[in-house]
């Protein structure tokens, strides 16, 4: 069986006649669409997309300073600039 990977969950039928309504009801929060009990696709509102995107943004960026701590650095003169 295929994990379902929130809290909230409903039929792709449900979600047709009542969009409004279950978008929301997700207050914040991811709901799993299910196509005969499998999840077929989150609907998640925009403020957590956008956070969840900015949450990637700050791992990415948090990785590339891990694989440039150890240089190699330039070293440049301030006044030169």
């Amino acid at each position: 069986m295929d994990t379902i990977l929130s809290k909230n969950s409903i039929s792709v039928t449900e979600l047709k006649r009542n969009y409004a309504t279950i978008l929301a009801q997700a207050d914040d929060e991811p709901v799993a669409v299910l196509n005969h009990n499998r999840p077929e696709a989150y609907l998640v509102p925009a403020a957590y997309f956008e956070r969840l995107l900015n949450q990637l943004e700050d791992l990415e960026d948090a990785k590339l300073v891990q694989e440039r701590a150890h240089g190699p650095f330039i070293e440049i003169n301030p006044d030169a600039l």
